[in-house]
């Protein structure tokens, strides 16, 4: 079950991330988001783990819990949303000036 995790310190690694959720099960992969020019974290990034009670069991406890100075927010991932040209009016937010 993939988890979402937001609002990540700036000093906190994937080392860290594991090492915090595997005491509710294992993880089978971490992943901060970076900005690809700065090569910063982006405050969020996603958890892997093999059973969906122990991902249970991880939002359950981690979830408002604080991690180097931040309080995590820790859901359930949602589906990727690949709409390129964005929502909303008008044909997702592409003029056509003709």
């Amino acid at each position: 079950m993939k988890l979402y995790v937001g609002n990540l310190s700036p000093h906190t690694t994937e080392d860290t991330l594991r090492q915090t959720f595997e005491s509710h099960g294992e993880v089978s992969s971490v992943n901060i988001i970076k900005d690809r020019y700065t090569g910063e974290s982006r405050g969020f990034g996603f958890i892997e783990m093999y059973t969906k009670a122990e991902a249970q069991s991880a939002i359950s406890s981690l979830n408002g819990q604080t991690l180097d100075g931040n309080s995590l927010n820790v859901n359930e991932a949602r589906p990727r949303n690949d709409n390129r040209f964005g929502g909303g009016r008008n044909g997702g937010g592409r003029r056509r000036s003709w």
